[in-house]
């Protein structure tokens, strides 16, 4: 694969990602669910779907 090949498929992989998290929220949300978050790799935290997607858009 060429460069410009590779950076291509990247954007689309990401695209695909970012659309399927969409998704996931507004499903969770819908049914009034928490997600399961950790930014540091240890701290876990349940967070309502709605509150992720408010941030998010």
């Amino acid at each position: 694969m060429s460069n410009k090949e590779v950076r291509e498929f990247s954007e689309k992989l990401k695209s695909g990602l970012e659309i399927a998290e969409k998704r996931m929220l507004e499903e969770k949300a819908m049914r009034g669910e928490d997600i399961i978050v950790s930014s540091d790799g240890k701290t876990i935290e349940r967070i309502p779907a709605r509150e992720v997607l408010a941030k998010k858009q």
